[in-house]
């Protein structure tokens, strides 16, 4: 982990970096999916930090979810003083999980686990999307760098935003720098999950996020760890890639 003096001044170049990047764009504001965790607390105070509160909206999605992050969630936007918005999507996903399953059926198939799972993060991505280009505002994301390095991210779902302040820190400094800015005690000591599947983070990975940290930072960890770190980066690269198209040579159509 980066030293606290240089983290906590990239941390403020990543608050100037939130504000000159709102500008060039010439949007209004930023809207935050608010899971009521510790990397969207900590973007959200962030853009506060850059923005000002009133140029921030945050936005709460349950969708089969724990009641405690939509308690959280709303802990963070009353500590930030942020507008607060809450979609419900519960409805919405189980219609078209049915309507899925329905069409599957004709193909002797159902949903698989993962897909359901998936699903849920690109409602709420099309949700904030739909919210943000009716105001104005850009999507602003909230992935860590460990969660990159491992693919612990929904393609097309949490992964996809507008620009991303915390991309490069490692769980360990965003905690931190949600230290550094206040964010609520509580968020910040509560175990990392996607309030999706019902076990934390960590226990979905196989690996802990101070093991990921570890391998970034020095190239080795616990043996075991490596194994599945190397294994989740391989077939995650996919999500980190530029998306493969077919290409070939247009200047004789263009002239």
């Amino acid at each position: 982990m980066l030293d606290e003096k240089t983290l906590f001044k990239e941390a403020e170049n990543a608050i100037k970096w939130i504000k000159e990047y709102v500008q060039k764009t010439g949007a209004k504001g930023v809207v935050v999916g608010n899971s009521g965790g510790k990397d969207s607390a900590t973007v959200i105070a962030m853009s506060v930090k850059a923005l000002g509160k009133e140029n921030v909206l945050t936005v709460s999605m349950p969708c089969n979810s724990i009641k405690e992050d939509l308690e959280d969630a709303k802990l963070v936007s009353k500590t930030f003083e942020v507008q607060f918005l809450e979609v419900d999507l519960t409805k919405t996903y189980n219609e078209l999980e049915l309507k899925l399953n329905t069409s599957l059926d004709e193909l002797g198939k159902k949903l698989v686990n993962e897909s359901k799972v998936n699903i849920k993060p690109r409602l709420r991505m099309t949700t904030l999307y739909g919210i943000a280009q009716s105001l104005g505002y850009l999507v602003i994301g909230t992935g860590n760098l460990c969660e990159t390095i491992v693919g612990y991210t929904t393609k097309w779902g949490d992964s996809g935003y507008d620009f991303n302040p915390i991309a490069n820190f490692t769980v360990e400094e965003v905690l931190k720098i949600g230290e550094y800015l206040k964010v609520p005690e509580k968020v910040i000591k509560k175990a990392p999950n996607d309030g999706l599947g019902g076990k934390t983070d960590e226990e979905k990975m196989g690996v802990t996020y101070s093991q990921i940290a570890e391998y970034i930072e020095t190239g080795k960890t616990d043996e075991t760890a490596m194994k599945i770190i190397d294994r989740l980066n391989k077939v995650s690269s996919h999500k980190r890639n530029k998306i493969p198209i077919y290409e070939f040579n247009r200047t004789k159509f263009l002239k």
